[in-house]
């Protein structure tokens, strides 16, 4: 083999990184029973503060590790055969979304959801947070807060809580109300009334 042809190999080899296959479930989600004491510890609070929310005032998709920031974080991590560039962009690979069952080969059909939607957070109490623990929050890893699914139901969900909006798969409201409740849990925020109504009917169905 060329010099040439061994740098074009090497290089070629450092602009791509496989990831084997990958759970699709975010860690840190509770069990039913344990989910239900939490949800049953939070506190009940009527949503406030929600006229000054501004989705700037929490940093997310910032760089995790090298060129990849948590978008692209996700994407490797609940994907299968994830293919990504030397800039970390995922180039292919396969991403289910459990909210409405649909399975993707490009990452652009695939968003990144907070389950607990910023805006929601805002009003549940992190408009008195400081920036900081706003960007922990907007890029949270550690528990089951982002999701990769499919781009068009992420913008119909929008900012809605489970009382207002639930995954169109029924099999799968249990495990979005365990992981909701836990993002509330863990961030210390507050439901509302129909919020926590909601939560327990879909616990109902764990």
């Amino acid at each position: 083999m060329s010099v040439i042809s061994a740098t074009l190999t090497a290089f070629a080899l450092a602009a791509i990184t496989t990831a084997g296959p990958a759970s699709a479930t975010p860690p840190g989600i509770p069990s039913a029973s344990t989910a239900a004491s939490r949800l049953a510890a939070l506190t009940v609070a009527a949503e406030s503060h929600g006229s000054t929310y501004d989705r700037d005032l929490f940093p997310h998709w910032i760089t995790i590790s090298g060129a990849c920031d948590t978008r692209e974080q996700v994407l490797k991590r609940d994907g299968t055969n994830v293919v990504t560039s030397s800039s970390c962009a995922a180039t292919a690979g396969r991403w289910h979304s459990p909210y409405d069952g649909a399975t993707w080969t490009a990452a652009s059909d695939v968003d990144i959801d907070h389950m607990v939607p910023l805006a929601e957070a805002w009003a549940s109490g992190a408009w008195n947070w400081s920036t900081s623990r706003r960007q922990s929050f907007a890029n949270d890893l550690d528990g089951p807060q982002l999701w990769a699914v499919t781009d068009n139901v992420n913008q119909s969900k929008g900012d809605q809580d489970p009382a207002q909006w639930k995954p169109s798969v029924t099999s799968f409201r249990c495990t979005y109300a365990r992981a909701w409740i836990q993002v509330k849990y863990t961030w210390g925020l507050s439901v509302d009334s129909a919020e926590k109504s909601a939560l327990n009917s879909m616990l109902g169905s764990c």
